[in-house]
Order: structure tokens, then sequence, then C-alpha cells
């Protein structure tokens, strides 16, 4: 069984960022990921990256990803973890394809999944009409009519990037217009756009159809809105990915994530969080702050393996 400095287990922006500055620090590393690029893959325009005035997600993480590996991370892609045991002061690390992996220190940056709306006909329609990733499905509306719940950054871009293929795209949101959370930026571009409807005070109530997704039930101001659609692509925001976590012994907040202290430092010693799972500094939810952490993370890695 390999042994390794730090294992870092998420392959996004806070786990590659992990691995540039543990390799760095001279720590032989190995990096696990399920998804490769994480959730900055299905940006379809990043414009607020330091350095870059447009850029796509996908592009940005296979930068991140080739400068772990220029610098000497071991990368397994599209590897998931399914366990870790701590033995002694070691963790060992399993595999879906039965190999194990030994740990002095670790990082979790598993990030997070999407948010389902959890109504009737979710299910049935996954695949056939109800989408997750805009920047993945787009293309599959060509000509038609689409909507987008949601009112985060997320929501609003992805609406925007449907407008390239769709004849008409719904923006719909359960608030008002100033309880909107994307950036005032972003939704100028929206509230610009002729081919965006924006809808406030809606709540998705109901998905239907016979083969493929045909309609869907709003209720708005108490009354049912009902809109006929070919997609709908759900923007509500993410769940932590915390399962191995919680396996660990490792303490959570109330919203599901991580505790952290200021050093990324968990209850269990020798583990560390950084990015969109933790309690710490990425509530924003940006790429800059999961690169923080990542950052913190394996410095603080770094002083625990030394010791």
């Amino acid at each position: 069984m390999e042994t390794y400095d730090v294992i870092i287990i998420g392959a996004g922006a806070a786990g590659y960022t992990a691995g540039i500055y543990s390799t760095r620090f001279g720590l032989r590393t190995l990096l696990i990921g399920k998804e490769p690029g994480g959730q900055t893959n299905e940006a379809y325009e990043i414009d607020n990256y330091p350095g870059f005035v447009s850029i796509s997600g996908i592009e940005l993480m296979t930068k991140f990803k080739d400068q772990a590996e220029f610098l000497g991370a071991e990368i397994l892609a599209f590897s998931e973890v399914v366990d870790i045991e701590k033995s002694g002061r070691k963790f060992i690390v399993s595999t879906a394809d039965r190999k194990k992996y030994e740990g002095k220190s670790l990082i979790l940056a598993m990030g997070s999944r999407k948010r389902k709306l959890g109504l009737p006909g979710e299910e049935r329609f996954k695949g056939r009409g109800v989408a997750y990733c805009a920047t993945c499905d787009a293309a599959f509306y060509k000509g038609k009519t689409v909507a987008v719940v949601g009112g985060g950054n997320a929501a609003v871009k992805s609406a925007l990037l449907l407008t390239e293929h769709a004849r008409k795209v719904y923006l719909v949101y359960r608030k008002g217009k100033k309880d909107m959370r994307a950036m005032p930026s972003v939704i100028r571009k929206a509230e610009k756009n002729k081919k965006i409807e924006i809808i406030f005070r809606a709540k998705p109530k109901e998905i239907r159809g016979s083969e493929r997704l045909e309609e869907v039930v709003f209720e708005q101001d108490g009354e049912d809105l009902r809109l006929e659609m070919d997609g709908l692509f759900v923007e509500v925001g993410w769940v932590p990915e915390t399962p191995l976590a919680v396996n660990l012994g490792i303490a959570l907040d109330r919203n599901g994530k991580i505790k952290v202290k200021n050093d990324m430092s968990t209850n269990v010693k020798g583990v560390f969080a950084a990015g969109d799972i933790t309690s710490g500094s990425n509530d924003m939810e940006q790429i800059t702050n999961a690169c923080s952490e990542g950052a913190i993370a394996a410095e603080s890695a770094y002083n625990y393996v030394k010791k």
C-alpha cells in the first residue's frame, strides 16, 4: 500500500490548489477526484477570476490540473473514494476499484452536489426535460422554450447561456428582485436580453408531461401559474458532499458543512478541509475563496506532517 504525506479528496478549485501548494511544500501528494474540475466545469463563463477577463470553467480547471501535475502531484482522475479509516496516526483511503492508499494527513475538498427541487415528476423527467447543467445540455434545446429556476449567479448565467440556443427562456425566482443573490451586473445582462422573461414570487409546484416534460406548474401569489416548456434547468443551490466526513467522526455545522478553524483543521487531528464543503470563508461560494482555503489547508497539513 502506497503511503503519502497528504491525500487530497476532491479535484475542484480547492483540491487542485491544495495539491499545488502541498507539492511546493515538498509533501508527497495524492489527489483523488471523482469529477475532475468539480462544479466549476459547469461554469460557461467566468469573468471574476483574477488574471482572466473571461474563461470557461473547464479551461480554468484544466490549467489548475496541469499545474498540480507539473509540480509533482499524483492525480487519480475519475476515481471515487468509498471509505476512509483512521489507523493510528494515519488514514486508509479506499476507492471504488478496491485499491487502498495510506496518508499521514487528509484534505477533504469534495465540494457539493446540485440541490434538487423534490417535486412530483422531477425524477421521472430527469434527462427528459429536467436538467441540472446548462453548460452540458443547452445545445439540446435549440429553438425550444426552457426555464431556469433560481436566483443566484449560476441561475442567471445559465439563463444567459440558454439564450444562445433556446427560443425563449423563463428565469423564475421564488422571491422578489431585491432578494436575488446574483451579482447586479449579471442581473442587468439578463434584463437586457430580449429572450429572457424574469418571473418573480413563483415557486415550482409540479412537473408534468407524457413521454417528456411539457409543463411546469408554479405557485405565484396564491394561484397556479402554468408554463408550457420543453426544458427545466434547476439551479437552486448545492448540498455539501459530507458522508465520508461523517463516517470519520468529523463535526458539521447546522448547514451540514464541515466545521473548520482558521487553519482549515477539523476536530479530527490530521484532517483538514477546504472549499464549498466547509463552514469557512466560502459561504460566498467563489473560486478565489476555495483557492485560499486550499492553500491554507496545504500549509496546515505540512505543519502537521512535519511535527
